[in-house]
């Protein structure tokens, strides 16, 4: 975003894993940075990086509340505001699913009102799963979706699908200059190791040698993109000029299933883990993978990153991030740096 240096960008849930990265590659092209997040799955480790930053700056608050004076003052009056500001994973936002849908809709609200009186352009990161377990395969962003409106995934699928609707109301009465990204899986350094997404799940566990835990029978499959593809994805839709007029999926379109995920783990750890199985959870998407014809066509985006060389790095930054046994340690870090 080189053109757009000296500019300043509000990343709501800056401190989460994949709005640290973000708030690292705004930095690095010059802009001004200000990190917006309640902390709530965030965590200030990922913002180490960011410290010797001149003009970075964190504000702790909640968006699903009243924004916080500071934030709303007009001497910070952002440029670009990314709203990243949610839990992403099944057992965070289960955890408190009234909060998670407040964040998702009254969240995006104050922070669609803050751009609409800062004239800042608007990213909204939706999300793969306002798809459900879909029908369509590969989805296409013209797919309407298949979600259980009341089941327990309700809280973020449906919050994620009202975000997108008061984007796109903004956007069509004139009030904000909105880009909406569809982000599928991704991973990488710096997911938390209790945040029950499949990549954080099998390495974790296999640099410890505890039992995997494969939910089904490891056929549903899934498309991993590498964190650094996905933020790169991120700041290209911010700074495209042309109106997408709609979602863009941004993910990585090779797939593959879970149980061929947990084989190449164990390969790359030699992890002495055993696989064990644990019913499927309710609305658990069978398949996914997106189709990204349209993020090619906008941005000249496509994933750089292939599987191998992104666990390498995932697998090392878990040996160093949390207290592994020294023979899995030494495995992960000599996979690493092979």
């Amino acid at each position: 975003m080189s053109r757009r240096r000296g500019l300043t960008a509000l990343v709501a849930g800056g401190a989460g894993f994949l709005g640290s990265h973000l708030c690292d590659l705004l930095a690095a092209d010059g802009l001004r940075v200000v990190c917006l997040d309640s902390m709530q799955t965030g965590r200030r480790d990922n913002l180490r990086s960011m410290e010797r930053e001149p003009g970075f700056e964190l504000v702790e608050a909640d968006i699903s509340e009243d924004l916080p004076a500071r934030v709303l003052s007009p001497r910070l009056r952002p440029d670009l505001v990314f709203n990243l500001a949610c839990p992403a994973s099944p057992p965070h936002y289960q955890a408190d699913p009234e909060h998670t849908m407040m964040t998702c809709i009254l969240g995006t609200r104050a922070l669609l009102r803050l751009a609409e009186a800062s004239r800042a352009r608007f990213l909204q990161a939706s999300t793969s799963e306002v798809y459900g377990d879909p029908e369509v395969h590969p989805q296409r962003e013209d797919y309407w979706g298949h979600v259980n409106p009341t089941g327990p995934r309700a809280c973020y699928d449906e919050g994620k699908r009202a975000a997108e609707t008061l984007c796109f109301d903004y956007a069509r009465a004139g009030r904000a200059e909105v880009r909406v990204a569809r982000i599928f899986n991704t991973y990488g350094p710096r997911m938390r190791s209790d945040d029950g997404r499949v990549v954080s799940n099998v390495v974790s566990q296999a640099i410890a040698g505890d039992d995997i835990t494969v939910y089904g029978d490891g056929s549903q499959t899934r498309s991993f993109c590498y964190v650094d593809d996905l933020v790169d994805g991120l700041a290209r839709l911010m700074r495209c000029d042309a109106d997408p007029r709609g979602a863009v999926n941004l993910g990585n379109p090779v797939e593959l299933t879970v149980g061929d995920l947990v084989e190449r783990v164990l390969r790359m750890t030699r992890s002495p883990s055993r696989v064990v199985r644990r019913p499927l959870p309710v609305d658990d998407p069978r398949r996914r993978r997106p189709d990204i014809a349209r993020a090619k066509a906008l941005l000249g985006w496509a994933p750089r990153v292939d599987l191998e060389e992104g666990l390498r790095h995932t697998i090392a930054w878990f040996a160093g991030d949390r207290p592994v046994t020294k023979d899995a340690a030494r495995a992960a870090h000599g996979i690493a740096a092979a």
